[in-house]
């Protein structure tokens, strides 16, 4: 193996990770709870939640990292991606509140696994949808 593309792979490995719980952590201060605390405590909505937001950021990195010529360029696609799916996730969110009245941060912050598992999936369906535009 080059030696190269083993420190390529480091850093750009090493930053998306960084970037990853830079972004999480941004996540959380527009969560109406503490993630890490309502995990500790055994919630399994928040932690389906949490784990599926997971998924839904690193899609994004992965798809962003595999799209990019530069490292850069990656990092500002998943910035630019969160931003996105951040607002397309509260305009669900304000969407199912005023046609469902369903209150997805209350729901799952009770442990209604369906209301943590509904809040995640609308995550990784965001993810899915800006992933097809990173790669295209």
């Amino acid at each position: 193996m080059d030696f190269h593309i083993l420190v390529s792979m480091v850093v750009w490995t090493l930053s998306g990770s960084v970037l990853l719980c830079v972004l999480m952590y941004v996540d959380s201060l527009f969560t109406r709870y503490n993630d890490l605390e309502e995990i500790k405590a055994g919630n399994m909505a928040v932690t389906t939640r949490f784990v599926l937001k997971l998924l839904a950021q690193g899609y994004i990195l992965s798809s962003s990292i595999a799209s990019s010529n530069s490292l850069g360029d990656a990092l500002v696609i998943s910035i630019a991606s969160f931003v996105l799916l951040f607002f397309l996730e509260k305009a669900v969110r304000l969407f199912l509140a005023a046609w469902a009245k369903l209150d997805l941060d209350h729901g799952t912050r009770l442990g209604k696994i369906g209301y943590g598992l509904l809040a995640g999936t609308l995550h990784v369906t965001g993810a899915l949808i800006l992933a097809a535009f990173i790669k295209g």
